[in-house]
């Protein structure tokens, strides 16, 4: 699951070019898996997944999946923090890619996060989430809360992703095979 590229592609793309170029084959053989197998093997086969990439990629695949959703809206934001909150797991990866690449200031975002759901007692595994997109918008207090977790979020994410770009250009063996 490591990126071809040529070296001259290479040298031309962005910070933000880099980590899509080392994501997009990873979540192409995640959903490639995940269509193979029955969803009573969902878990094992994610997880095998997962212990199939470098620890590098691992981080990047955690961080970018929760990205790539919950910077679409607030709305998005509140249900997928929600939904991987509800997978200890999966949060933990989050948090654990974040930390991974230095990026202590999206970790503590992801733990203010954290600390909001456990504060309105949101559900610690999938058997219990019964959490919809609207939940926030019926709670004025939630609304108030969440609503500057996403600003952050927001605002931070860009260089998230500046730093996990650099990374990758700096250790280049983890995510990407240089093609002449």
């Amino acid at each position: 699951m490591i990126s071809k590229v040529k070296r001259w592609e290479l040298d031309s793309l962005s910070l933000e070019e880099v980590c899509n170029v080392c994501f997009e084959p990873l979540i192409r053989a995640y959903k490639q898996r995940m269509a193979d197998h029955t969803l009573e093997n969902s878990s094992m086969i994610k997880e095998e997944f997962y212990s199939d990439l470098t620890e590098g990629q691992r981080a990047l695949f955690s961080f970018h999946v929760f990205y790539d959703h919950a910077v679409e809206s607030l709305e998005e934001f509140y249900w997928w923090s929600a939904y991987f909150f509800a997978q200890p797991k999966i949060w933990s990866a989050i948090k654990s890619g974040v930390h991974y690449y230095g990026d202590e200031h999206m970790l503590q975002i992801l733990e203010s996060v954290e600390s909001l759901l456990k504060t309105y007692h949101h559900p610690r595994s999938l058997d219990e989430f019964n959490v919809t997109r609207e939940d926030f918008v019926r709670n004025q207090k939630l609304l108030e809360s969440i609503y500057p977790l996403s600003n952050r979020f927001n605002e931070a994410s860009p260089l998230t992703i500046q730093k996990i770009g650099s990374y990758i250009r700096d250790n280049l063996q983890e995510f990407i095979l240089i093609e002449d």
